[in-house]
């Protein structure tokens, strides 16, 4: 679908052989083979696939070609199972039209879609670029946010004995799994945001660096204060970060420690059943001579001493503080 911001209409078909100078943003979602070539013939651009705005290498992301930049980062959809998944997102500038090359429905685009009707200030396809990148720090830093909150809610329920608190062993390894999940899943977020935040960083740089003559001087003041934005964001998710690991080898700390306790109690039964097994496999025996057999008071005499080679070392542990 190919959108034309300023333009009556989306129905490009009636346009001639030059863009309308009304037109300032080109918007392609999934757009078809026939609109990328009515948007590249009108404009003498190429636009860019999927495939080539996937690719990682900054030389492929940040070019700067006959007057034109050809940009690209990751941004982040929301699917309909409610999970997040990353996108690539092409941005072309030229002195008057950007072009947004996307596979995906994103709310910022729409959102600003609906600015570029009412919102003198966006003159030309630098300032809706700019808006946009605005918009994608804004929406970084609410995530942020939400994930630090998640980040100090789990981690209250960890420190705060809320893992361990319950003499059920296999409730307690359901909750440490389960915590365990929810540190994999804020990892895989915060991943996620990082990209985004690194993606806009280098575009909005190298969108100031290149110095034409058709970028303003307010366009590269705010593309500054996007770059300084988002390093105070990566100091930010720096931080997350290192709290989620602390979080991790916390969990895994816990898990080790249920496993030490439950090994604890598998050596004290083993070491209480030891002697009296002992003692009941001799008087088991089928020797001729023992003289147990013909003591009056042998039967509760070995009662006594299996009972007792099971109550001293149960004595013992207890005394040696492990059942505390």
């Amino acid at each position: 679908m190919l959108r034309l911001y300023r333009w009556p209409s989306d129905d490009w078909h009636g346009i001639g052989a030059e863009m309308p100078s009304e037109i300032i943003w080109a918007d392609l979602l999934n757009g078809t083979d026939e609109e990328k070539q009515f948007v590249e013939r009108l404009l003498g651009i190429r636009i860019p696939s999927e495939d080539s705005l996937s690719e990682i290498e900054a030389s492929s992301r940040l070019i700067f070609d006959r007057g034109t930049l050809y940009l690209s980062s990751p941004a982040v959809r929301v699917t309909e199972a409610n999970e997040a998944e990353i996108t690539p997102v092409g941005f072309v500038i030229g002195p008057h039209v950007l072009v947004t090359v996307r596979f995906a429905e994103l709310p910022i685009f729409d959102d600003i879609g609906k600015r570029v009707g009412s919102d003198d200030s966006l003159e030309n396809g630098m300032c809706v670029f700019v808006s946009l990148l605005e918009a994608m720090i804004d929406r970084g830093a609410d995530v942020l946010e939400h994930l630090g909150a998640k980040v100090d809610q789990l981690s209250r329920g960890v420190f705060k004995g809320g893992l361990v608190r319950t003499q059920r062993p296999v409730r307690s390894s359901r909750r440490m799994r389960e915590a365990l999940e929810n540190v994999g899943e804020l990892a895989e977020r915060l991943a996620k945001a990082r990209d985004v935040l690194l993606g806009v960083g280098r575009i909005a740089a190298f969108a100031g660096d290149v110095g034409s003559e058709w970028i303003t001087a307010s366009s590269k003041k705010r593309l500054e204060a996007v770059s300084k934005d988002v390093v105070s964001l990566s100091d930010y998710e720096t931080r997350l970060s290192d709290k989620i690991q602390l979080l991790l080898d916390a969990v895994l700390g816990f898990i080790n420690i249920q496993q030490n306790e439950l090994f604890k109690i598998l050596t004290i039964v083993s070491v209480v059943g030891v002697p009296p097994t002992i003692m009941v496999g001799i008087w088991g025996m089928n020797f001729k001579h023992m003289p147990e057999l013909d003591w009056s008071f042998g039967y509760p005499l070995a009662w006594l001493a299996v009972i007792a080679s099971g109550v001293l070392p149960l004595i013992w542990f207890k005394r040696r503080g492990w059942f505390e």
